[in-house]
């Protein structure tokens, strides 16, 4: 059964005009979420109107992790019901849409060729601008959306630092402006998502391992266990494959502990990858010579590392933006809301446009 959860978004209605203000649709589907959501501008951040997402967790638990070919076909059956409800959450129509902005890359090739081609189709028909989207260009841009449920969320000015963490990307940017962007450092081999989801694997946790395990490390000693940290000192970029290795080594040496013994497992290991990941990002913020920092992407809505990296953060008279916990993980609002710079600055891609697993950002 498909189900659908509201992130944002009112009562159904008669569809309305949006009082000129520029509106786009959003779509993403590079992994294993299926969303959509319809975002516009609002000086310095972007309104999300309607936020709506399907999504597969549950599905590929099973498995222990994502099914390229199972989120693909899920993928076809949830994208039409999740536009229609997104526009009808937001209380709009296609009519109302200044254009469409869908998640080219990177990502799962199948998965993003649904959303593409579901994209192309919608602008052709309607007689829309259509724009591609870097899915990490979408994160970096997620910390400027707000809801319109509180108080503004305050946004960062430009330039500032971006530590963006997810299931396959850890990198660190300067971020100049929208869509401006230079990459200052990034993993060697493994992202810190995949070492929290991997290494919950190996403890038999389930999937998503990275949730569990920083639900567990809550009660345990970070400081139980002496973990290696890569690439400390100068550098920038990182490497965690060799952390994975070290959790293998010291499972088939002393066995998977249970009670306190396996809070203390998963509080060292989570601190591994979070140390350095707060070093790292603060070295750039120094370097660079900014006092904002962002931190966007799935790992972004770990609390420990939130934490740790706003201590660290004030303490270099730095400060500290996360977007809310929805706009951390997958989402189309930041997609929107990247798509909508793109179109302003007169972006348009044709019905040429095609999915790109690896597209770089930049």
């Amino acid at each position: 059964m498909l189900t659908f959860e509201h992130r944002f978004g009112g009562t159904p209605s008669t569809p309305v005009l949006n009082g000129g203000l520029m509106q786009v649709l959003g779509i993403e589907s590079s992994c294993d979420e299926t969303a959509a959501a319809i975002v516009e501008d609002a000086g310095p951040g972007f309104t999300v109107r309607s936020d709506v997402v399907s999504s597969q967790v549950e599905l590929h638990a099973a498995y222990g992790g994502v099914v390229p070919e199972v989120a693909s076909r899920h993928h076809l059956t949830n994208i039409a019901p999740v536009v229609a409800q997104a526009l009808a959450l937001a209380r709009t129509g296609l009519e109302a849409l200044d254009g469409i902005a869908v998640t080219r890359g990177p990502g799962l090739i199948g998965a993003l060729l649904v959303g593409v081609q579901f994209g192309k189709a919608l602008a052709y028909a309607r007689g829309l601008p259509l724009v591609g989207v870097n899915h990490l260009e979408g994160h970096l841009t997620s910390v400027f959306l707000q809801t319109g449920e509180d108080s503004p969320l305050a946004t960062p000015g430009f330039p500032h630092v971006a530590l963006l963490c997810s299931g396959g990307h850890t990198e660190i940017h300067l971020v100049h402006d929208f869509g401006q962007m230079r990459l200052l450092g990034a993993t060697r081999d493994d992202a810190a998502g995949e070492a929290f989801d991997k290494g919950g694997k190996m403890l038999g946790l389930g999937y998503p391992g990275g949730v569990k395990i920083e639900a567990l490390a809550h009660g345990g000693d970070p400081g139980a266990i002496k973990f290696p940290r890569s690439f400390r000192g100068s550098s920038l970029e990182f490497s965690f494959s060799g952390l994975k290795t070290a959790l293998a080594i010291w499972l088939r040496d002393h066995g998977r502990p249970e009670g306190p013994g396996l809070a203390d497992l998963c509080a060292s290991y989570q601190a591994a990858i979070i140390e350095v990941l707060v070093d790292k990002v603060i070295r750039a913020a120094e370097l660079a010579q900014t006092p904002r920092i962002v931190l966007a992407g799935g790992v972004a809505a770990n609390k420990t590392l939130q934490q740790r990296l706003r201590e660290e953060a004030s303490v270099s008279g730095c400060e500290l933006f996360v977007p809310p916990l929805a706009h951390c993980t997958d989402n189309a609002g930041m997609i929107a809301a990247a798509g909508l710079m793109r179109l302003r600055r007169g972006e348009r891609a044709g019905l040429d446009l095609n999915a790109d697993a690896s597209l770089a950002l930049g």
